[in-house]
């Protein structure tokens, strides 16, 4: 019998641990083969994170965890694409200034995981910066999946609210 999968957010785990998996994969397979860009709002703990971390096992061609599944044999998993993941609740962000410098450092961390060096100094740069090195190496459109992108903005509103409570 396999275990429910309470609390996993990694495909990877889910897949290779004896979880549970109820298989999504032949919408996935729609959403990713007829459309560009999608901002998904549900509710917390509703599956955000396990769906990033699945698109980006089928984006770098994670082949082995698809076994079984309905896109297994539709995805050419010999194509690899880069992926850049951002994940707010890996980036500190106490302040403005705070976030800046972290997220540089998060997205110099992305590109040395792809041998690559970014020079720029500022976000943004550092963020285009990367997505123009990895298509230059690469020669393949590049996967951006964030996650927790309402981490920052919860946490500055309920300081807010803190401080004008007092």
């Amino acid at each position: 019998m396999k275990n429910l999968p309470i609390g996993i957010q990694s495909f990877e785990d889910l897949r290779s641990k004896n979880y549970l998996y109820v298989d999504k994969t032949e919408i996935i397979y729609r959403m990713i083969s007829t459309g560009r860009v999608y901002f998904l709002s549900r509710p917390r703990r509703f599956g955000k994170s396990l769906l990033l971390s699945t698109l980006e096992a089928i984006f770098k061609g994670r082949k082995e965890l698809f076994e079984g599944l309905y896109i297994y044999d539709k995805w050419d998993w010999s194509q690899h694409y880069p992926v850049i993941k951002i994940d707010w609740t890996l980036i500190s962000h106490a302040t403005p200034e705070e976030t800046k410098i972290n997220m540089i450092g998060y997205l110099k961390e992305i590109a040395q995981n792809y041998q690559v060096t970014l020079t720029s100094q500022s976000m943004p740069d550092c963020f285009g910066e990367l997505i123009q090195k990895l298509h230059d190496k690469t020669g393949k459109k590049i996967t951006i999946l964030v996650d927790e992108y309402d981490n920052p903005i919860t946490d500055h509103f309920l300081l807010v609210l803190v401080l004008v409570r007092r």
